[in-house]
């Protein structure tokens, strides 16, 4: 049967992008630090722009042979001693910016060995501006015209940008300028830190080209730092938990105590796009580069640094600066940013500053530092590890997984390898001797870095609408502006200019040129023109007058309206600031109350933990009464196990020594009749030998003869049957059943009675012969009466019976086969069932007629010679030098076999 797969949550698929087989190599660059002092040997040498030679300093033997080895290491551009922050800027960072704008992503980032100038390398100092602060005054110098006002774009909790309209972005704007009035005073407001005041020169500054103009713009900054492999927020506000106060005798409280609480960790989220972002990092809106660099110096100034051998502020953690930039096109007017969240463009660099890989022994580091130069090792090996892997599926088309959630690192920059964007690092490295085997390392896996080749980010789509949007709304604002202002003053400079050139539209003056003094043409044609134009101008005047009072009425009536306009604005920041003032209270409200729920909660929580202990030590109590119980039923059942097996013990011993003493009490009664008939004989052969010496007549007595010719002999061992069974113990007398036999009576004696064996009595037998028995049709067979015959026995055959019997038959030593009668009891168990005690083991022999008699014969009181039919066993003195002797171990009890063998007589 096939086993159901176990159930998992399905994965989103990723989004489609468009294939792009086009893949550019990681670009690394390496910049050589100076020397500290003039005087310190240099173990790295420029050979030209794109290749360096690592030597091994004086004393260090590189090969086993004792040579040393000079190793050269290329890259894509080798920046010297001498190179200053803006060259180095216009060939690493400044692409970087360009595809900024152009809505790509980009990483650039700094490795190498503490002290090696990283940190200089990205923020740099006054006077010289690093890559970071270059970056950020390129950025604002190509978008600051086409920037959008504050809060139009707005960031989500999902990496993310939304967009709001022009009146919920002024309603925030003055909520957070009426938040910021209230909370801070006009001499509490940020200042420039001097610091970074010169950071920057003016001369220096650069401006991207192409960038669109039909879009609004907005930069987003972030600032992290990965520190013990767990993500900080560097521009997290720190939060003030109030203490209870200490109070005096009087009810007043003597003063408040405030601590800031520590900052917690931030995780890693994957958004919608399957891009990796930290979850509930600050994100603040800037608007021009001074206003960036400072957010970036605050951030600055709470990254974890420590004091080294090898470097006065050694970085403790990977910091990671984040600047988004989200772009949407106008719209079809070009006026407005057009409303669609899916048009919404975003694009973000990722400036790395790596903490250096360091050695404990060469920095002297102890306790955190240990812990924090671990930390820091590991998460850079991580790093080389996911080069590594990603190199070699590259080079040799495997598809093994790489490593990304072995650390914050690379977990964070997982997309970008994965094809989001361009790759850049910068390879700082000191050429100090002591630096040797870093820089080796270091230089080694640069070189194996730029084999990594990444996709080629795609270009952002194009928006349907007509280019020159904004260029023509500007335009077309400016003509609009001229003409108001035009209309709103008819009569500039007293009218004069407005009337002249009214007065360009009247019509010609005549030719005034008199050629006769009597010439009355000339005049009056003059005349009548001049009064034309004289009505012409009345005309104009009386229009232009009319024009004025009717630009009179309509301004009195736009600042009328103008006046309604402010004083509904007056009125309703008044209605907003109320807003303002019972949100501030209902924030106030909730904070008080979030409190308390956070103390309800601690509480809770405690009532919880001490709930469980409560239940661990209940629930452990149980089951340490239950064990008890457990094991009390068990002793208490092994005690009654114990007590009834004593008492079958007991009752079988005593059984045992019943029958024992039994045996050994008949044991020695047959002794005691068997010493009385041999006294009885010795008395009777006296008695006889004196009564034939007193006979007269007989001058001799006649030989003694051990037994009258009258009485019948008892044959010897010779003359007894070739073959022969020995009874049952029911047929054989109860003690000695296989002694010897003692000397013939002359008599027959009178033989006692024998003990009749429990089979004969009223006891059920179970009498088990298998099928494989023997019959050997001899005289003498054990008969047990009252019995069940059975070739295989059953619980209901048991049931029914007392005692039980076991035929067995095996060949003895002699050739013969010998029956063995294993007897038992049958006793009934404590489940119902029936169970055999075995008890005794009676043995059957077989014995040959014509085996003579091992027995010693004495050769005194021999029969004559024709007279050979009485054995030695016959004269008293032979019968009386016969002792009975046992095997060794018997304890002359039934059952066991003896030999009579005659006793040596002394010499």
């Amino acid at each position: 049967m096939n086993r159901q797969a176990k159930c998992k949550t399905p994965r989103r698929p990723p989004p489609k992008k468009p294939p792009n087989s086009q893949k550019d190599p990681v670009g690394v660059y390496l910049r050589v630090r100076p020397l500290a002092a003039e005087d310190e040997e240099c173990c790295i040498e420029v050979i030209s722009g794109t290749t360096v030679q690592l030597h091994a300093p004086e004393g260090f033997k590189v090969n086993r042979n004792g040579e040393y080895k000079e190793t050269q290491y290329s890259f894509k551009k080798v920046f010297g001693v001498s190179v200053d922050q803006m060259e180095l800027f216009e060939h690493v960072a400044k692409p970087l910016i360009v595809d900024l704008i152009h809505g790509k992503n980009g990483l650039l980032f700094t490795y190498g060995v503490t002290g090696s100038g990283k940190t200089f390398t990205m923020t740099g100092s006054p006077g010289q501006g690093g890559l970071l602060p270059r970056s950020l005054d390129m950025l604002f110098n190509s978008i600051d015209p086409y920037q959008a006002k504050r809060y139009v774009f707005k960031t989500d909790d999902k990496n993310g940008v939304d967009l709001q309209c022009e009146v919920d972005a002024l309603l925030e704007r003055q909520r957070r300028d009426n938040a910021l009035n209230i909370s801070k005073t006009p001499s509490s407001r940020q200042r420039v830190d001097p610091e970074i005041g010169d950071m920057l020169k003016q001369e220096e500054a650069c401006k991207a080209d192409g960038v669109d103009e039909d879009s609004s713009y907005s930069v987003f900054v972030s600032y992290i730092e990965i520190y013990n492999n767990y993500i900080y927020d560097l521009l997290e506000e720190m939060q003030e938990d109030a203490i209870k106060p200490k109070w005096n005798g009087g009810g007043t409280p003597l003063r408040q105590n405030t601590e800031f609480t520590p900052p917690q960790s931030k995780t890693l989220r994957e958004d919608q796009n399957h891009n990796m972002y930290v979850a509930g990092c600050m994100e603040v809106e800037v608007k021009s580069a001074e206003e960036a660099f400072q957010v970036f110096w605050r951030g600055q100034k709470r990254r974890k640094v420590a004091n080294t051998r090898l470097n006065r502020e050694s970085s403790r953690s990977h910091s990671v600066f984040i600047i988004k930039l989200a772009q949407a096109p106008l719209d079809a007017d070009g006026d407005n940013i057009l409303q669609d969240k899916n048009q919404v463009s975003v694009s973000q660099l990722c400036l790395v500053d790596l903490a250096g890989s360091e050695r404990t022994g060469r920095t002297g580091a102890e306790g955190t530092r240990i812990r924090e130069a671990g930390n820091i090792n590991q998460s850079l090996l991580n790093l080389r590890t996911c080069i590594e892997i990603l190199r070699e599926n590259q080079m040799c088309g495997t598809n093994k997984m790489v490593p990304y959630r072995d650390s914050k690192v690379t977990h964070l920059f997982k997309n970008y390898f994965d094809g989001e964007g361009k790759v850049r690092m910068v390879v700082c490295v000191n050429p100090n001797a002591g630096d040797y085997e870093e820089t080796m390392l270091v230089m080694r896996f640069a070189e194996m870095t730029q084999e990594v080749e990444v996709a080629r980010p795609v270009d952002r789509p194009i928006c349907g609408f007509t280019p020159g949007r904004r260029h023509r709304n500007q335009t077309s604002k400016e003509e609009l502006s001229h003409r108001l202002e035009e209309r709103s003053s008819p009569i500039d400079n007293g009218g004069i200019s407005v009337l002249n050139g009214m007065a360009l539209s009247l019509p010609p003056l005549p030719s005034s040129e008199l050629t006769d003094p009597n010439d009355e043409i000339t005049l009056p044609r003059l005349i009548e023109a001049l009064q034309n134009r004289q009505r012409i101008r009345q005309m104009m005047v009386e229009e232009c007058s009319r024009a004025a009072n009717m630009m009179k009425s309509m301004l009195q009536e736009l600042d009328s309206n103008l006046i309604s306009k402010e004083n509904l604005i007056h009125e309703q920041n008044g209605r907003l600031a109320e807003k303002d003032r019972a949100i501030q209270s209902n924030k106030t409200e909730i904070e008080r109350l979030e409190k308390k729920a956070k103390m309800q909660e601690n509480k809770i929580v405690i009532l919880q933990k001490t709930t469980k202990i409560y239940e661990d030590d209940k629930r452990s109590l149980q089951q340490e009464l239950e064990t008890r119980g457990h094991r009390l039923q068990r002793e208490l059942s092994d005690k009654r196990r114990m007590e009834q097996r004593m008492q079958g013990m007991v009752s079988d011993t005593q059984h045992k020594w019943e029958k024992e003493c039994e045996k050994r009490v008949n044991a020695m009664q047959l002794e005691m009749q068997n010493k009385l008939w041999v006294k009885d004989e010795k008395l009777k052969q006296l008695k006889a030998i004196v009564t034939e010496s007193k006979t007269p007549g007989r001058s001799d007595a006649p030989p003694r003869q051990t037994q009258p010719q009258t009485q019948p002999q008892r044959p010897s061992r010779e003359e007894r049957p070739s073959r022969e069974k020995r009874p049952s113990r029911e047929e054989r007398p109860p003690a000695k059943r296989s002694a010897s036999p003692s000397p013939l009576p002359t008599t027959t004696p009178v033989r006692p009675l024998h003990r009749r064996s429990r089979s004969a009595g009223g006891e059920k037998w179970v009498d088990h012969k298998p099928t494989s028995s023997l019959d050997l049709g001899t005289v003498l067979q054990p008969v047990i009466p009252n019995a069940i015959q059975v070739s295989t026995p059953s619980e209901k055959a048991l049931s029914k019976c007392d005692r039980y019997v076991l035929t067995h038959q095996e060949v003895a030593s002699d050739g013969e086969i010998q029956t063995k009668l294993i007897k038992g009891d049958v006793i009934k168990t404590r489940g119902g069932g029936q169970a055999v005690q075995f008890t005794d083991i009676e043995t059957l022999k077989q014995e040959l007629a014509t085996v003579q008699s091992r027995k010693r014969k004495s050769s005194e009181g021999t029969l004559p010679s024709g007279d050979q039919t009485g054995g030695s066993w016959t004269d008293v003195e032979t019968r009386c030098s016969v002792a009975l002797e046992m095997k060794a171990g018997s304890n002359m009890g039934p059952g066991f076999e003896h030999h009579g063998i005659t006793k040596r007589r002394k010499p």
